[in-house]
């Protein structure tokens, strides 16, 4: 099956909805790279609305003016991208079609859709909230910075149920970033505090 991939760059209070002023000085090669290896993994997006309009309103400009991001742009032009989105809406950038459906019944389908190598989901925290409670999603891939932005949306919301994940691979950049890669994962055993006691530091 496909796999569902979510990517974001996030604070380290957990604010997923990034301000330039804190997003930009940190972009190097290294987050490049990484944002490179991200996009390889999927012929598919994922995309809300508010992404949507941003990437689509940047995007094909960059693409047409042909300077060092022309590439990339070019990547996001002719990748598929499935927008979600609860209006109807009239595309302008090519391979943009509106989600068919239910979310999380149109992202199962994508999964089981043989022609589907992977599925990305850049930003567009509400539509990785909703799969996150689903169990649809594979893998969080946060480049987390080195700060504190108090303030913006963040990528976990309240709930009662505590999401497990299970840590896949770190790197850390010159810049402070440190790339997680994590999946969800099973509740480990219970355990209480006469299970670990031992395991406190003695004074020594």
């Amino acid at each position: 099956m496909a796999k569902v991939i979510s990517t974001l760059f996030i604070s380290a209070d957990g604010v997923a909805e990034i301000d330039p002023d804190w997003h930009f000085p940190y972009f190097d090669e290294n987050m490049g790279r990484a944002v490179s290896e991200d996009y390889d993994t999927a012929d598919v997006l994922l995309i809300g609305r508010e992404t949507y309009d941003s990437f689509a309103g940047a995007w094909p400009d960059r693409e047409a003016a042909g300077g060092e991001d022309a590439p990339f742009a070019k990547q996001l032009g002719d990748v598929r991208k499935v927008v979600v989105s609860r209006q109807p809406l009239e595309f302008s950038w090519r391979n943009s079609e509106l989600i068919q459906g239910d979310l999380l019944d149109a992202v199962t389908s994508l999964k089981a859709d043989a022609g589907v190598r992977g599925v990305l989901i850049p930003g567009s925290i509400s539509v990785v909230q909703q799969l996150l409670a689903a169990g649809l999603v594979d893998e969080l891939r946060l480049l987390v910075h080195p700060v504190a932005a108090r303030k913006g949306r963040k990528l976990f919301d309240e709930g009662d149920a505590v999401y497990h994940l299970r840590l896949l691979a770190t790197e850390s950049f010159p810049t402070g970033v440190i790339r997680a890669i994590y999946s969800p994962s099973a509740a480990p055993a219970k355990v209480g505090y006469d299970e670990v006691k031992d395991q406190v530091p003695g004074g020594n």
